[in-house]
């Protein structure tokens, strides 16, 4: 027996307001709650967004979105290559976004999120992303995605602090200091405390036997040598200016340069490989003013000077064609004019 028609009219009647609110955009309010729910699930505070996620919080209009969004874009097949530093900027990110959200807790003016290229290709396309590393700031005048922001790479040089700095210049939002986690953890500093303590007795004991490392004139040596190296090397301008090891040629991805022509620009196998000519002569002038005068041996101490000289030579004339092929300029040999 079929129902009355009534059932269906009431049925149809109750359903109707459940039907018209889904279909209601959702308001500035709802969408900012979202956000911060979402923002909650995450460790650092970053929100994962997919292509979804992008339309239905980046470009709802400006006046249902009144906050701002920093979104990092991320390639996992990319975290390869030395030369873009994807890692290490997204670490970076992470603890901008942890940093804002301890010193902000209950914002909801900015938000942090990451977007991965495998999973999110149309909204690369959207943004017009064609290299990385890249990062956006979408404010709520920004009508579309492509006319969001971009962080210029300068940004990235000092890491989180700069990318706080490009924040408050554009947002008026103060992020703060930058909260960077202990080396050590609380345990981790009680167990060594509790080590230490142990063995004061036995190093009171080594220092006065004279038995400790400082009293090893091997390992001063060893100092020194480390000491001169990294100098020589580059070292500190590797650190400073984080420069890569390596890049991998442009012309062909299955190869390594390990030498960069130009004048502005040193990698690090190439600071070392300079280093250890540097280092090599030295350790060379160091054995013939230390050692081979003590050899008695006339002969020997000629074929030792000669392999020396030959050997400096050989070195000094590396380091000098590097550098002319590095610079263009070149060192020219000048005999006394009383010679001519």
């Amino acid at each position: 027996m079929a129902p009355p028609p009534h059932r269906h009219l009431l049925l149809l009647l109750l359903l109707l307001p459940l039907v018209l609110l889904a279909a209601t955009p959702a308001g500035a309010d709802d969408l900012v709650s979202e956000l911060q729910s979402l923002r909650a699930r995450s460790p650092s505070g970053v929100i994962h967004l997919t292509d979804t996620a992008v339309t239905r919080f980046l470009t709802a209009p400006s006046s249902r979105r009144p906050y701002s969004v920093l979104v990092f874009f991320d390639a996992a097949s990319l975290h390869s290559k030395p030369d873009l530093h994807l890692p290490q900027l997204r670490t970076e990110f992470a603890l901008l976004s942890a940093s804002f959200l301890a010193h902000n807790p209950d914002s909801g003016d900015l938000f942090f999120a990451d977007i991965e290229f495998a999973e999110s290709q149309h909204s690369f396309h959207q943004f017009g992303v064609n290299s990385l590393p890249h990062v956006r700031l979408i404010r709520p005048e920004h009508a579309t995605l492509s006319k969001s922001e971009q962080m210029d790479q300068s940004h990235f040089s000092r890491l989180a602090d700069s990318m706080a700095e490009f924040i408050e210049s554009r947002t008026g939002l103060e992020v703060g200091p930058i909260v960077r986690p202990p080396l050590l953890s609380r345990n981790q500093i009680i167990l060594l405390g509790i080590l230490f303590l142990i063995s004061i007795p036995f190093m009171i004991k080594r220092i006065i036997d004279g038995e400790t490392l400082l009293h090893d004139r091997r390992v001063w040596m060893a100092g020194a040598l480390f000491v001169y190296f990294f100098s020589v090397s580059g070292g500190m301008y590797g650190i400073i200016r984080h420069t890569p090891m390596f890049l991998t040629d442009r012309a062909d991805p299955n190869k390594l340069v390990f030498f960069y022509q130009g004048s502005g620009m040193q990698l690090g196998a190439e600071g070392f490989a300079v280093g250890f000519l540097y280092t090599l002569v030295g350790l060379m002038i160091a054995g013939v003013t230390h050692l081979l005068v003590k050899v008695e041996s006339l002969q020997t101490q000629r074929f030792a000077m000669l392999a020396v000289m030959a050997i400096g030579w050989w070195a000094v004339r590396k380091v000098i064609y590097l550098d002319n092929w590095k610079t263009g300029y070149s060192i020219h040999t000048f005999f006394p004019s009383s010679w001519r």
